[in-house]
């Protein structure tokens, strides 16, 4: 089929850029209509610029994250334009300060917990009545391995998605027995401007490009994808199930 998401509602967070970016435009080449959801206006208009030359569609919704009576608007204006949701991106994150645990301040750590992990939750509570009235909603967190290894010095952002892995797991077992799909999705070292951020030594060229993730994470979002409480591995193309600790 030429255009397996058609019909489809898509909201994605996170893009103006990055991962968020590329998968905005995969699905809409896929199909479906985006709502894209980024701080940045002018990246989110160099999104629908490119999602139009592919003769897909978009909104443009530029919103902080942190502002959660703005996510509960986003989705009551979804409800009455669309009155539903079919895909769910949660892609937006920062990755806060680089530095020993003593040394950040709290602020900073409360900074990207707002951002990486209560906007999520109040992205969950706003669509989630939205998924549920579509024929198959389907949602994807961008985790990171970060959350498992307990990667030092980054300290808030591991916690974060440790916390956001949690969430969305918790999420998929209240959901189970519906029609939505609740998964997560971990890219691993991508050629992105949070990378450069962290890696400023690494050269770019040797790691896979947003455009090459977000190939991955569409078919998480189509109708035909079944699995839940997942976690797919972009690093070894495996799709993974948590387990207890040994």
């Amino acid at each position: 089929m030429t255009n397996p998401l058609a019909d489809r509602i898509a909201l994605v967070t996170g893009a103006s850029r990055g991962i968020g970016f590329a998968t905005a435009k995969a699905l809409a080449k896929a199909g479906a209509h985006i709502v894209a959801v980024a701080r940045t206006q002018g990246g989110l208009e160099e999104l629908d610029d490119e999602i139009r030359k592919d003769g897909g569609s978009a909104t443009l919704v530029p919103l902080n994250l942190t502002d959660s009576d703005g996510i509960a608007r986003l989705g009551a204006g979804l409800h009455e334009r669309y009155g539903k949701l079919d895909i769910l991106v949660g892609n937006a994150g920062v990755l806060g300060p680089s530095s020993p645990i003593g040394h950040i301040e709290l602020k900073a750590f409360t900074d990207v917990m707002a951002v990486n992990v209560s906007a999520n939750f109040q992205l969950i509570r706003c669509m989630e009545p939205l998924l549920k009235q579509s024929d198959a909603g389907r949602a994807v967190f961008v985790t990171s391995g970060a959350a498992n290894k307990a990667t030092a010095y980054v300290s808030p952002y591991a916690a974060s998605k440790a916390a956001l892995e949690t969430l969305a797991r918790a999420w998929a077992q209240e959901t189970a027995n519906t029609k939505l799909r609740v998964n997560l999705f971990n890219p691993g070292p991508v050629r992105t401007r949070m990378r450069a951020t962290l890696m400023p030594g690494e050269d770019p060229a040797t790691l896979d490009t947003a455009e090459q993730v977000a190939e991955f994470i569409v078919p998480m979002c189509a109708p035909d994808w079944t699995e839940t409480g997942k976690f797919y591995d972009y690093k070894t193309r495996s799709l993974m199930s948590f387990r207890s600790p040994a």
